[in-house]
């Protein structure tokens, strides 16, 4: 009888490494670690950008940089997910909470899809008002 469940239980413990992962906890992990450089790799061509002090649509290799000066200052310490739409497979959107040595901060993110793949347009970091 052992023989018929161990199939089974392969297959159960290899389906998950064989299913894509999802674009939105991808952004999370990254932003997490402050791997910055990964992040821009989900970049479109051109996204609208608004950190503190700052807003406008900047290229992916300005965005990068900016990002990279944005985390230099503000060390990632936890993230937390508050909001996540991912139902439809040419949009996506979620809102997460990121703790760093110098505070709370909230991040919007907006993913269009662009060439099969979703792409972020839009990423929004704003201090947090409410605690």
């Amino acid at each position: 009888m052992k023989k018929y469940y161990m199939p089974l239980l392969i297959f159960l413990l290899i389906a998950p490494a064989l299913t894509s992962a999802d674009p939105i906890d991808k952004i999370a992990n990254l932003l997490r670690q402050g791997n910055i450089p990964e992040l821009s790799k989900l970049f479109a061509d051109n996204v609208e950008l608004s950190v503190p002090g700052d807003e406008s649509i900047y290229s992916r290799l300005q965005t990068e940089q900016i990002l990279n000066k944005f985390f230099n200052q503000n060390k990632p310490k936890t993230i937390k997910l508050l909001h996540k739409v991912n139902s439809n497979p040419n949009y996506g959107f979620c809102v997460l909470l990121l703790t760093t040595t110098n505070g709370v901060y909230r991040i919007a993110v907006t993913l269009k899809a662009n060439a099969g793949t979703l792409a972020i347009i839009e990423f929004r970091i704003e201090t947090e008002k409410v605690k």
